[in-house]
């Protein structure tokens, strides 16, 4: 079996089901930094990555994980009622002309 290809962006899911993005290597010195999705950083080499048994996975939709937000991070109110499915702050505003 080919071991998969390092870059920096590519996303990989080990056999345990953490996904994690390459956010640096250096090769030269066989380091490979990587980001789980919960955000945390580790540094590992590249014996080490090899026996997590890593395979190539696409990014998560809710990148949201890595940044520790919540529903109530974003600004607006994602909860509004089923019939408004356009929200427009400028409709809020007073028309001074």
């Amino acid at each position: 079996m080919n071991a998969p290809r390092i870059r920096i962006g590519s996303w990989f899911r080990t056999v345990n089901g953490d996904q994690f993005e390459v956010v640096a290597h250096d090769l030269e010195e066989g380091v490979v930094e990587v980001q789980f999705y919960d955000g945390t950083v580790e540094e590992y080499d590249l014996e080490d990555l090899k026996e997590l048994q890593i395979v190539p996975t696409a990014p998560p939709e809710d990148w949201a994980g890595s940044y520790d937000l919540s529903k109530d991070d974003y600004g607006v109110d994602l909860d509004h009622p089923a019939g408004d499915t356009h929200y427009n702050p400028l409709d809020h505003l007073e028309d001074t002309d």
